[in-house]
């Protein structure tokens, strides 16, 4: 359990048909900016354990690849786009390689994506993570808040979601608390700066090619 200052809960608003969180700002650093702003009255304990862990593959799989990422960062768009797909084809799906998705915040869209793609439980999350990187070129360039979050609740829309259950998730800020909590927590205990960030069966790697992970994931495979 992590202490948070309450400021967030007061944070997640309905603002003109949209959302805002305030504090937040795109060119917060990690970890060591928590993106919940200045104005904070008091400390509250924030129980992070209710946050699902997002995985694919065997749960035994001898590698474990932790990737961190921003669904606003186009670094990462690209690499679930392109490497991603081929490292589920060749070591996720055939059982050798555990992988982690662990959400990063620089800003609130990225907030309101996660809350979005987690709407419907880890079922959903993925194919829902999926289409988010697809789109990120339209949906993060939409507009303002509520340009934004309107095109966020189309992606949920087309992955099947209800528009009461999208406007239940949106509007969840218990939820996004423990989501930015659990986020500062991640962040500090490996040392993440960037997007995306990979943690390789322990150590901290950098977004690279398919061939480089192909190399690192072998090397622990022989090991």
């Amino acid at each position: 359990m992590t202490r948070l200052m309450t400021g967030v809960f007061a944070a997640v608003a309905v603002v003109a048909g949209g959302y805002a969180l305030s504090g937040f700002n795109s060119q917060s650093s990690l970890p060591n900016n928590p993106l919940v702003g200045a104005a904070i009255a008091q400390e509250a304990e924030v129980d992070t354990s209710t946050i699902t862990e997002m995985t694919l593959g065997a749960e035994d799989a001898p590698v474990t690849l932790i990737e961190y990422a921003s669904y606003t960062c186009p670094h990462c768009a690209n690499f679930h786009n392109d490497t991603f797909k081929k490292l589920k084809a060749d070591y996720i799906d055939t059982g050798k390689v555990k992988f982690i998705y662990r959400e990063v915040y620089f800003d609130r869209y990225g907030l309101w994506a996660s809350m979005i793609a987690r709407c419907n439980g880890p079922e959903k999350f993925f194919g829902i993570t999926d289409l988010i990187y697809k789109g990120q070129s339209d949906w993060a360039r939409a507009g303002g808040a509520s340009e934004i979050v309107d095109e966020l609740r189309k992606i949920g829309r087309l992955a099947g979601l209800e528009n009461d259950q999208l406007e239940a998730c949106l509007q969840d800020g218990t939820k996004a608390q423990t989501l930015v909590t659990w986020y500062q927590e991640n962040a500090t205990e490996h040392g993440i700066e960037s997007t995306p960030s990979f943690i390789l069966n322990g150590e901290k790697i950098s977004n690279q090619s398919y061939a480089d992970f192909k190399k690192l994931i072998d090397a622990e495979l022989e090991g």
